[in-house]
């Protein structure tokens, strides 16, 4: 979880110096993925009972919120201007 977790923002960092419409696209892409691979971490935390819902309740809501901003700068980039 800390490396998909701390993936997000790293390429969120590169996306913000990329060097084209398509390169800022294919970094926010992977930090979109990241963002759903922290997504199910967290969720598997609490199945196994590791951790309990109430102290990572913050972070699932955080991660969701996180996950779908990204994907709306990717949309919205992605459509004509």
């Amino acid at each position: 979880m800390l490396r998909s977790g701390t993936s997000i923002g790293a390429n969120v960092e590169e996306a913000q110096a990329a060097q084209s419409k398509a390169d800022f696209i294919s970094k926010l892409m992977i930090a979109l993925k990241e963002s759903r691979e922290t997504r199910y971490w967290l969720r598997l935390l609490i199945a196994t009972e590791i951790v309990p819902q109430s102290k990572i309740s913050q972070l699932q809501t955080e991660a969701e919120e996180l996950t779908k901003i990204l994907g709306a700068i990717i949309i919205s980039t992605k459509s004509p201007t």
